[in-house]
């Protein structure tokens, strides 16, 4: 199995794993139906060796000794798998406000507020639930996207601050730019002009309607790996890929904020539900 990626979040290091599609290659029949090799977006630079796998396990912890530690534990407790590729990341400032979970990505922006903030809506917009058309086995389960996203800092911040809260649609710490605050939703529909918020900004691109807002859950992380190569694991979770992650990436076709960013990197995974269900579905003979 190929994937792994590292991330510092919780108190304990916790392991969570998501299956590719080639995972199921030899059983089609029991691969969730959205299910694919990620693809390769406008502007998108995919390094194949860095993108898919058949497994990624995601670990997390709030001490980089203990992440390390398991991972060389898991790795060596599976003689057979091999690390296709693997990133390290963490979460500054990070934190929990209005029940929203916050960190400030490499960009200095306050990133989170669009999640929502109880655990019902959490699972409205990320558990596949039954009559989905998914196998028995996946309901409970979720669909999650990694990308990793590489950013030119080195450029964005010869920007003023004013222009880059224009490209974005917010100020730095979350206030939007008609004044609404953070964890509020503006009405774009009140300037239809983008007077206020520009019509080709990153939050109004990605969600339009901010009072009905996209099916998924984000969670991302920030990464450095020296030599200007830093940026954003972006991570979300849906129950549906193509009315989650993938309408929104299409909408952001021609964003303002496209050219100080690359994606390089990532996959499309299925989260199984909780319990061992879904392995027994899987591997029996």
């Amino acid at each position: 199995m190929k994937g792994i990626v590292q991330a510092r979040a919780a108190r304990r290091v916790s392991v969570t794993v998501g299956l590719g599609s080639s995972f199921f290659s030899e059983v089609h029949a029991l691969r969730p139906r959205h299910l694919k090799p990620m693809p390769s977006f406008s502007g998108d630079l995919l390094d194949e060796a860095q993108t898919h796998g058949d497994a990624l396990v995601y670990l997390e912890s709030d001490s980089a000794a203990d992440l390390e530690h398991a991972a060389r534990r898991l790795l060596s407790l599976m003689p057979s798998w091999r690390q296709r590729w693997r990133i390290g990341g963490f979460r500054k400032e990070n934190r929990t406000q209005g029940g929203k979970w916050l960190a400030r990505n490499p960009f200095h922006f306050t990133e989170g507020f669009g999640n929502p903030d109880n655990e019902r809506e959490i699972d409205d917009r990320a558990v596949v639930v039954q009559g989905q058309g998914e196998p028995v086995w996946a309901e409970g389960g979720s669909y999650q996207v990694i990308r990793v996203v590489r950013f030119a800092t080195d450029l964005w911040d010869r920007d003023s601050v004013d222009e880059q809260e224009r490209i974005i649609g917010r100020r730095r710490e979350g206030r939007w730019l008609d004044g609404t605050p953070g964890e509020e939703q503006p009405n774009f529909a009140a300037d239809p002009h983008g007077k206020a918020t520009p019509l080709d900004s990153h939050v109004r691109l990605a969600a339009p309607d901010r009072r009905n807002p996209p099916p998924m859950v984000r969670r991302s992380y920030s990464y450095d790996r020296g030599d200007g190569d830093s940026g954003l694991i972006f991570s979300c979770f849906q129950r549906d890929l193509v009315q989650g992650f993938e309408a929104v990436q299409r909408r952001l076709e021609g964003e303002s904020l496209a050219k100080y960013v690359l994606t390089t990197g990532g996959g499309y995974f299925f989260v199984p539900p909780p319990g061992d269900g879904w392995a027994e579905a899987l591997l029996r003979p």
